[in-house]
């Protein structure tokens, strides 16, 4: 069989943004999604997928850059997977943001639409992560110039970030601008006794190994979680690293060890062992608190997250007497954000962890059960006719769906139960103009809301409000 022989274009120049963080050109009427580029550059680019009227293509050369690029801050930008926009100015990353949600909203819902509102940028734009999860390994990836410089020496060790694309490789992280500190100082300090006492990093390939993960966690209240999970139980060497580390950063308010056997790194079927500590951090948002355990999940950007749910309320036009359904609501974050200016909450997950973090966070913000009630099960399945008029037909409903946005099923329900008032809170704007164009069958978009969580990402969250219509 003979090859195809590998197409490149040269001088190409980048003429806008395209979405998912991708830029494109256009070359003799066909449109070219480059990964990497900004528009202005011009490159020389090597065909990936190469279709009839579009193509994939990887950047080989630049010839020049555009005149909108800025210097990347962090010294990983290129290799790491994350942070992909440094190069762009933070106005311009808001910019192509915007772009995004509207040729979504309008090519794929295909409805009308109010006028989008300025995206809401962050206030923070490095350091508002208030979570990374950093990998051990054996194999390390190199860059070009260190692989140069090894003269054959053995693959090295790694504590950092997967490669993308590449399972088995990481690279070394030395300093990472997503995390305040102590976030840097704890994964270097491990790296620093792990490497003195000899300890083992883990082969994924061949699952052997001690050291796993290294999971931190902050809080905007000071306090912070450390989590290592590792292949096998060793009291000797867990001992030894869990004490030097508390030793040598009192910051740590919690110490976890987790025992993963396991060929994923997913712990949310293990249970972490407390080491030192309440075995939990509390977070604010607003007048709120919430418990965020080892196995929480909880908005990585807590600063934004209080913007996110704020609009979120405002969209809702609570007046206190409402009954409020918070669907795939999680550890109950913005339903318990909405409380005090709802009647009632109702919230449904289909992850039951995530439930009892719900509850106890209620609790521990004094909401009766009178007020705010959790469900564990799939919003698909639960929210039937039979659960609405168990716990009371909807004024306003909350979806703030993963991903791939709303089962059909379930906009079918929604369909049905006409509450007066639906906000969708959506990660995926894609997937939310799909969702909004089955709605518009009884609701009309009043209101939407863009907002940035992620700066230096390609990732958008979006709210929408919508009304029943008078008549359909």
């Amino acid at each position: 069989m003979r090859l195809k022989k590998p197409t490149y274009i040269k001088e190409v120049l980048v003429s806008d943004y395209a979405a998912e963080g991708k830029s494109l050109a256009k070359v003799d009427g066909k449109v070219i999604f480059i990964t990497g580029a900004v528009p202005g550059d011009v490159v020389d680019v090597l065909l990936k997928k190469n279709k009839k009227d579009w193509a994939e293509a990887d950047i080989v050369h630049f010839h020049s850059y555009s005149s909108s690029r800025t210097t990347p801050f962090c010294a990983h930008f290129g290799v790491c997977g994350g942070c992909k926009w440094q190069m762009l100015p933070y106005e311009a990353q808001l910019s192509y943001k915007q772009n995004e949600v509207e040729q979504h909203l309008h090519r794929i819902g295909k409805i009308e639409l109010p006028a989008i509102q300025p995206i809401i940028g962050s206030e923070l734009t490095r350091l508002y992560r208030n979570k990374l999860e950093f990998t051990f390994s054996n194999k390390r990836y190199y860059t070009k110039e260190e692989f140069e410089k090894r003269n054959g020496e053995a693959a090295g060790l790694a504590l950092g970030f997967h490669i993308p694309r590449w399972f088995d490789k990481v690279i070394e992280i030395d300093e990472c601008h997503l995390q305040a500190e102590p976030s840097n100082e704890i994964r270097n300090t491990v790296r620093e006794i792990a490497l003195r006492e000899g300890y083992s990093f883990y082969d994924i390939r061949n699952h052997e190994g001690w050291l796993r993960n290294l999971i931190v966690r902050t809080s905007t209240t000071g306090e912070v979680m450390v989590n290592i999970c590792v292949g096998y139980d060793d009291k000797a060497q867990t001992r030894l690293l869990c004490n030097e580390l508390l030793e040598r950063i009192p910051a740590i308010t919690t110490l976890l060890y987790t025992v993963n056997p396991k060929f994923n790194d997913t712990i949310f079927d293990l249970e972490p062992v407390i080491y030192f500590g309440k075995g939990f951090i509390i977070e604010n948002l607003g007048k709120y608190q919430y418990k965020i355990g080892p196995k929480s999940f909880f908005q990585t950007n807590s600063y934004q997250a209080a913007t996110l749910y704020s609009v979120t309320r405002d969209f809702a036009e609570l007046t206190g007497k409402e009954t409020l359904y918070d669907l795939y609501c999680g550890t109950g974050s913005i339903g318990i954000f909405m409380s005090g200016d709802a009647g009632k909450v109702i919230g449904v997950e289909v992850i039951d962890a995530a439930v009892k973090d719900a509850r106890e966070n209620a609790l521990l913000n004094d909401i009766s059960e009178d007020k705010a009630q959790f469900f564990t099960g799939d919003v698909v399945d639960i929210c039937d006719a039979t659960f609405f008029e168990l716990h009371g037909k909807p004024d306003v409903i909350i979806t703030d769906p993963p991903r791939a946005g709303m089962h059909e099923k379930l906009v079918k329900t929604l369909l049905a139960i006409e509450a007066p008032l639906i906000v969708y809170v959506s990660c995926n704007p894609a997937t939310q103009a799909r969702d909004l164009q089955l709605l518009d069958e009884k609701y009309q978009v009043t209101k939407i809301q863009p907002v940035d969580m992620f700066p230096h990402t390609h990732h958008i969250e979006n709210v929408v409000q919508l009304k029943i219509k008078t008549s359909f």
